[in-house]
């Protein structure tokens, strides 16, 4: 307990265009749960500073009998979270959501482009991240918001094998879920047994929730559109170290062009 609150008993970190939309509403679906109405609280991001007690009263509507957490797909990029969840909920159970690592990059790109938040082109966006990146440890360590570290990311972001680094060197391995989230649109009954028995729930069918791709119908043919490019080759090559420790070291493979 934190005060007269709960301390999370799950945390879904991510990965940001990975499917954690349709995962935060199929859990809000089960009776044995209770998620906060709103996505992505950032407690261990950008509110941390706001203290336990604060985000302890976001799970305060949670009945004795239910398990309470949040998702927010930036935990598993930030390098300060883990240590702060270690602090704060040590035994709560990390679920993590890994997409496509090259169809994962493009999708962030389209959605930052869309929403105002790129102004170049794609492959000069590529080109920049290293130098937008650069200051981006030192703000993070003096608990300031970087802008590029959040949403310039594109490759960074789909270096998976770093970030769950990070988590395994303070959580034991059983308490961290990891799946391709194309498996939770392809195969969803699957990954809800799954989570369900990582939580220690109650088997119910699937909520008739609708399970949602992870990206637009446009965004989907923008991703396409690149995926036997010019663009699409060079990514598969500065990522083929993520492709080939996600294979080795969890078995999770996905087909490339």
């Amino acid at each position: 307990m934190i005060g007269q609150s709960r301390v999370p008993d799950f945390l879904g970190l991510g990965v940001q265009k990975g499917g954690t939309t349709t995962l935060h509403t199929l859990l809000a679906a089960h009776p044995q749960l209770m998620l906060p109405q709103k996505k992505e609280l950032h407690f261990f991001t950008h509110r941390y500073w706001r203290g336990k007690r604060w985000y302890g009263r976001q799970f305060r509507d949670a009945r004795p009998d239910q398990k309470c957490g949040e998702i927010t797909p930036y935990y598993l990029f930030h390098p300060l979270v883990p240590e702060r969840i270690k602090r704060c909920c040590p035994k709560a159970r990390l679920i993590v959501l890994l997409r496509d690592p090259v169809e994962r990059a493009l999708s962030q790109y389209f959605h930052s482009k869309r929403f105002g938040l790129e102004i170049l082109p794609l492959d000069r966006a590529l080109a920049a991240e290293p130098e937008r990146l650069r200051t981006a440890d030192k703000a993070l360590k003096r608990r300031q918001r970087h802008k590029s570290h959040q949403e310039h990311s594109y490759v960074s972001r789909s270096r998976y094998e770093f970030q769950l680094q990070r988590y395994e060197q303070l959580f034991p391995r059983e308490q961290i879920f990891i799946a391709r989230s194309e498996d939770l649109f392809e195969r969803p009954e699957w990954v809800w047994r799954e989570l369900l028995q990582l939580l220690e729930l109650d088997l119910i069918p699937l909520p008739a929730v609708g399970v949602r791709a992870n990206a637009s119908e446009g965004e989907s043919r923008e991703v396409r559109d690149i995926l036997r490019s010019k663009i699409y080759v060079q990514l598969r090559e500065r990522l083929g170290q993520t492709y080939d420790s996600m294979e080795n070291q969890y078995g999770l493979v996905w087909n490339t062009c």
